[in-house]
């Protein structure tokens, strides 16, 4: 097996009522949430499914099957610990993750930094290996609808 290994993690997810914003692994007050099974965190389902994908495990929906009950509701950052756990028990540690959040809608620039660090502390890993850039769509598409979010994710892992 290759000594350096690349993955690649996309998630969406809509816009919903009466839910949290929860991003990043922090909570964002807004006035929707994002519809999932889970705490539906679309940036670290993105990171977690780079995670995974960098030595061809599948994705968060094998190990965190929306259908079972105990996966409701279940905060992000155990979805991402558990992932990374997988990485490192296949010899494996974190190089870097570059990610990009695409939404019209809150500003994130104010809490990238606390994201960088929340997901720092989750992967026990310095805050340089972390980068959240933040975008619109300008106004086109699903997310210029203002109906959902998108987020992707590349990671590099190595033995």
């Amino acid at each position: 097996m290759n000594k350096i290994r690349i993955g690649h993690g996309y998630d969406v997810h809509q816009w919903a009522e009466n839910r949290k914003l929860v991003i990043g692994g922090i909570e964002i007050t807004f006035e929707k949430g994002l519809l999932g099974h889970s705490d539906a965190d679309v940036l670290l389902h993105a990171i977690s499914d780079a995670l995974l994908g960098a030595l061809a495990l599948g994705d968060i929906g094998l190990h965190f099957s929306d259908t079972l009950q105990e996966n409701k509701d279940i905060d992000s950052k155990i979805i991402l610990a558990k992932c990374y756990e997988m990485v490192k028990e296949n010899g494996f540690i974190l190089g870097n993750i570059d990610s990009t959040i695409v939404m019209q809608r809150p500003k994130l620039r104010p809490y990238i930094d606390e994201m960088r660090t929340k997901i720092a502390d989750v992967l026990a890993c310095d805050i340089s290996q972390i980068s959240i850039k933040a975008t619109t769509s300008e106004k086109l598409g699903f997310v210029g609808r203002e109906e959902g979010v998108e987020a992707f994710a590349s990671v590099l892992i190595y033995k």
